[in-house]
């Protein structure tokens, strides 16, 4: 066969396969013109998740006629004053953007330079179908319509207008991320979605375009390694996600998804999270543009390092130096809602005293080993008890508090017999999270909250293959808040989520009803149950059922539904926690793969102290 020349529409064609995916493809290049451009604000409009229209509106610099006729030809570009394209500092700079999505789609093109008049130009898959003046006011308007409608092997590939949509989100989310001197609106089908107004700062930017809570959550990174400079927000270790698509990357300003940048951020918090858990964080890394090349990728959504190494240890220190100046913040706090769960008995002699007048916080068994000047504590000098005609210090200070001591619980049941059961008879928790148990030949360790973790998820497994979990109505249905496109990816697998249990309802466009949840999890962590798998389910294919994915969708349930690390556990939960253990497969590691218990046995102890 021949070697001959492609035809211009075709060649247009093949240069839009490489630049246009997409609707979100399409926005992403239209709103980094308008950046470009100088624009104070920009307002982005959808159909159908950007399918059967987008439309990218500016008040930046504006084009004349004979710009507009020439921004529609292939390679031509008012970004690059020069040829150095090591130089690059504007978002877009291969001029692929307009011809290619005019090759593929509708394309009206109207705007004004001030103090001259409009112009509009309309390009229907390539050919030129009208142009004349136009009346709006100085700067762009863009409308793409009917996006692949002559390309059907292309449109079909495109996935639903809210899938479409939530790419197209993120996008925007991202662009605007990076540019909080200028006014963002993205509206769909009507809808205003994200509002966003120029000055604000970057904390505030990132903050309003992921979650509130970041703000409170969160560490400002300020860190500089030469000519490099890392800035951004990065979340407390205790606030985090189950995906990894809460990281938002950005080098001189261009949004990127780069390995590089992702492998960096998980080895800074490799031992502050766990396996599958993320951090939130929106990362701005200011290099010298010759450090970069940005020209890798025809979406320009990658980049190469002249000096990578650099740029990982740059990212690793600066986090690390960022958390490790929040210092106590990296450590999860009770919450309010906890410390309020507390009671006192009523008041009797005193105010923060029992009738006794010893503190309520301790038991009364303490308190009469104390009055009695038993082992505990023996007063003496001038603060002895009232039993030697003196006020006793408890008396004097209700907030007084001896140190804390071990205290053995009384058994209600014959103890059992540690030789009868593999994972022994527990003795006790250590740190609220280890139960410490007893068996024929050493000691046995496990972590209660993994341990738990498994057992819930056998449970909700045997139930799935019996016909459905059962679930437990919540007296008052929890409202939780999301991002309309996690909503939206929820509301599509209700039914789904029935069977597993979990009842759910939409509540507005940017709100989840929880009617009732698993009976198995009794309750549990609601609101980040049902952000996780909102995550999740937005990660994987929309195609796949939830039953394709049941392990991973039961194992976020059965997380949230466990014991938790901090809960105190008296004897018998302890004990039955190990006979359901002993019986159910797959006890010995969590739903993470981490081991939930382990064993000393009594010749690795009588080592540890010399024995052997």
């Amino acid at each position: 066969m021949p070697i001959r020349r492609l035809p211009e529409h075709l060649v247009n064609r093949i240069a839009a396969g490489e630049v246009v995916e997409r609707p979100a493809s399409a926005l992403k290049e239209l709103v980094e013109n308008a950046i470009d451009a100088g624009a104070q604000r920009i307002v982005v409009r959808l159909t159908s998740g950007g399918i059967d229209r987008v439309e990218v509106i500016d008040d930046g610099c504006g084009m004349s006629a004979e710009e507009m006729a020439l921004a529609l030809e292939r390679h031509a570009t008012s970004k690059l004053p020069d040829d150095d394209l090591e130089d690059v500092e504007t978002l877009g700079f291969r001029g692929e953007a307009l011809p290619s999505i005019a090759s593929v789609a509708r394309l009206t093109l109207e705007s004004r330079v001030r103090g001259a008049e409009g112009w509009s130009r309309i390009v229907d898959n390539g050919d030129l179908v009208v142009e004349g003046p136009a009346a709006l006011p100085p700067g762009t308007r863009v409308v793409v319509d009917n996006l692949f409608a002559k390309v059907p092997a292309r449109r079909k590939f495109l996935r639903t207008p809210r899938s479409e949509y939530a790419a197209a989100a993120d996008a925007v989310r991202r662009l605007a991320m990076a540019r909080p001197d200028i006014g963002f609106t993205l509206e769909h089908d009507g809808r205003r979605n994200i509002s966003v107004q120029p000055g604000e700062t970057r904390a505030e930017r990132v903050a309003g375009l992921t979650n509130r809570e970041l703000t409170e959550n969160s560490v400002v990174v300020e860190y500089q390694r030469g000519t490099a400079k890392l800035e951004g927000v990065a979340s407390l270790p205790t606030f985090n996600r189950g995906v990894a698509d809460h990281q938002y990357l950005f080098v001189n300003g261009r949004p990127v998804k780069d390995r590089l940048l992702i492998g960096a951020v998980r080895g800074a918090y490799q031992d502050l999270l766990a396996r599958d858990r993320h951090p939130v964080l929106a990362l701005f890394l200011t290099i010298p543009h010759g450090d970069v090349d940005v020209n890798v990728h025809p979406a320009k959504t990658e980049v190469r390092f002249r000096e990578a190494g650099n740029i990982r240890g740059l990212i690793v220190g600066g986090l690390r130096h960022a958390l490790d100046e929040a210092g106590f913040r990296s450590v999860q706090r009770p919450s309010a809602g906890a410390l309020g769960n507390w009671q006192t008995e009523p008041v009797g002699a005193g105010a923060g005293q029992s009738p006794t007048g010893a503190p309520t916080a301790y038991p009364r068994s303490y308190q009469q080993d104390y009055r009695q000047g038993g082992a505990f504590f023996t007063p003496q000098g001038p603060n002895a008890d009232q039993a030697t005609g003196q006020a006793s210090v408890w008396d004097q200070s209700p907030d007084y508090q001896p140190a804390p001591e071990g205290r053995a619980e009384a058994a209600e049941q014959p103890v059992p017999d540690a030789t009868e059961h593999p994972l022994g008879i527990a003795r006790g928790q250590v740190s609220e999270t280890y139960i410490v148990a007893e068996a024929e030949d050493g000691l046995v360790i496990v972590d209660q909250h993994a341990a738990h973790e498994r057992l819930v998820l056998e449970r909700m497994n045997r139930a799935m293959a019996e016909g459905g979990v059962a679930s437990q109505g919540l007296l008052v249905p929890e409202i939780v808040e999301l991002d309309e496109s996690a909503c939206d990816a929820l509301e599509e697998r209700i039914g789904e989520l029935t069977e597993l249990g979990l009842e759910l309802e939409r509540f507005g466009p940017k709100a989840i009803m929880v009617r009732a949840t698993p009976a198995m999890l009794g309750g549990g962590d609601v609101k980040g149950l049902v952000t996780d798998l909102a995550d999740e389910i937005a990660a994987y294919d929309q195609h796949l059922s939830l039953k394709e994915k049941l392990d991973h969708v039961a194992a976020t349930m059965a997380c949230h539904g466990s014991v938790r690390a901090g809960r105190v556990l008296n004897v018998a939960e302890m004990n039955a926690l190990l006979r359901e253990m002993e019986v159910t497969p797959h006890s010995g590691q969590c739903n993470h793969g981490r081991p939930t218990w382990v064993k000393l046995g009594h010749g690795d102890i009588e080592k540890l102290f010399g024995r052997k």
